[in-house]
């Protein structure tokens, strides 16, 4: 019996080391070119996984993908994520894999991301039901980014936070910046307030969901992962119940219009969310929908919060760079009545705030990388990349290059005044690139603009401590970034 166990683990074994090298014994087009240098490491399945992996600071491009590029060059072969992969460091192969998106290359994430985004998330589905989703979101931000109700809405909130810091000397300010755009997107997708019970409850949930999406993938009860699965079905149930209200709520509003259309009578205001506006789409499923809400929450809610305190952090050690935004603020303020609000025409005079965010876009790196497959066999330059491979675009290497910006290891929000700043741009991808670049990432700038105008008006800060942004490769700072702040009035 021991011997017949011990032959089913060996055999196991050399299975596995098997499976981990056959990708490199059966390349079928051999003549298209050879596959970049590069390692598999020696763990079955992992592979490099894990060293690749490792923490670093995000202003930095990591211990591993250093000795790599040093190694091998910036476009190399590896073992990641279960799979062979092609890990490009280069800005025009980047750019390549991000402008074929369907054609050569297709989104592939992980299947335990799948099992928490939900199977429909716009994260992860591809082709023809990826490019609905993503026209109904393009079409949503278009619509609300310059809307006098949204923009209100987030001067509001911002104040409300910038209050409560008045009789303080720290805050701990990714609670803060969390607390701030969960507030804004839950507003802004479901029409919700922070005092009602229902934003309560989904907060509790969302916060649930987020741990689990960085977490571990194991699905045993009690773990992390497992919880977050549970929860994204509960924050399902939430949103459909809401859909099931609203509609309830818009057949009585029907009614009510006609009856004060014929008696002359002004009605009462209809809702005009991200919700309200998806009701009326005809182009996507129910499930669809749900899963809709679920993507504008998740990214309304952690990229942008990120963002906010990679420009906080910034600017701490920028003073120079934080005396140059408060006479932009105060020369658009200057020229508004007291207590008058902001609006489109302000935020599109917000020059020198957009250098400010670009740049803690390119220097923070917020996404480290994208996931990627090749559909075919591809040759780029001398270089074979096989159909099936896992392909990684590593977006901070480009923007961390120094052969393509010039002192990319400083905070320096002056460099774009010369540079482009088209999104679409080879050396700057901060939302990814291509049919998936970030379709909200206008809404996300619009926040932290209008967020900066009264933070640096109205206080000073220093960081306690060396904290700083990690990549894990999510980004995060490690102790919240607790900021010691100095209130002044007007």
């Amino acid at each position: 019996m021991g011997v017949f166990l011990m032959v089913i683990f060996v055999g196991f074994v050399f299975g596995l080391i098997l499976n981990h090298f056959l990708p490199l014994l059966f390349l079928k087009n051999k003549k298209l070119g050879a596959l970049p240098r590069g390692s598999f490491g020696y763990l079955p399945l992992l592979g490099e996984t894990l060293a690749f992996l490792n923490p670093h600071p995000s202003t930095n491009i990591g211990s591993f993908l250093q000795e790599h590029c040093s190694r091998y060059g910036k476009v190399f072969k590896s073992h990641l994520f279960f799979s062979p992969t092609i890990v490009s460091c280069d800005q025009e192969l980047n750019y390549f894999i991000l402008q074929n998106e369907d054609k050569l290359f297709e989104c592939s994430y992980p299947k335990p991301i799948h099992g928490v985004l939900g199977k429909i998330s716009m994260l992860v589905v591809v082709g023809d039901t990826h490019k609905r989703l993503r026209n109904v979101a393009l079409s949503l931000v278009s619509t609300t980014k310059s809307k006098h109700e949204f923009l209100t809405y987030i001067e509001k909130t911002t104040l409300q936070i910038l209050d409560s810091w008045k009789d303080k000397k720290q805050v701990i300010f990714c609670q803060e910046a969390r607390k701030f755009t969960f507030n804004v997107i839950v507003k802004q997708v479901l029409g919700l307030t922070p005092e009602e019970p229902q934003t309560v409850r989904i907060l509790e949930d969302f916060l649930t969901f987020m741990r689990g999406l960085i977490s571990f993938p194991l699905y045993i009860p009690g773990t992390p992962y497992a919880n977050a699965v549970k929860a994204r079905i509960r924050i399902s149930s939430s949103v459909k119940q809401i859909i099931k209200e609203r509609r309830r709520n818009n057949i009585i509003y029907n009614n009510n219009y006609n009856i004060c259309e014929n008696k002359n009578i002004n009605p009462q205001k209809k809702e005009s969310d991200f919700l309200e506006i998806l009701l009326g789409v005809d182009t996507l499923s129910e499930d669809e929908k749900v899963s809709f809400v679920l993507d504008a929450l998740l990214g309304g809610y952690e990229t942008t919060s990120i963002l906010m305190a990679m420009v906080v952090h910034f600017l701490a050690k920028s003073p120079t760079a934080f005396e140059q935004l408060k006479v932009e603020h105060a020369s658009i303020r200057s020229k508004k009545n007291k207590d008058e609000s902001l609006n489109w025409e302000d935020y599109k005079m917000m020059a020198f705030t957009q250098n400010v965010i670009n740049e803690a876009l390119r220097y923070g790196n917020i996404v480290k990388f994208v996931h990627r497959k090749a559909l075919k066999d591809i040759k780029f330059k001398d270089y074979l990349i096989p159909a099936g491979w896992k392909v990684l675009p590593i977006l901070s290497t480009v923007h961390l290059d120094p052969s393509i910006h010039s002192s990319p290891l400083e905070f320096h929000p002056w460099r774009w005044e010369t540079q482009m700043q088209d999104q679409t741009s080879k050396k700057f991808t901060p939302f990814g690139g291509g049919s998936r670049c970030c379709p909200g990432s206008e809404l996300a700038r619009v926040e932290v603009a209008f967020f900066l105008h009264h933070l640096v008006q109205n206080f000073r800060w220093t960081v306690e401590g060396d904290d700083q942004p990690i990549a894990y490769p999510y980004v995060e700072f490690e102790k919240g970034l607790v900021l010691n702040v100095d209130h002044f009035a007007l």
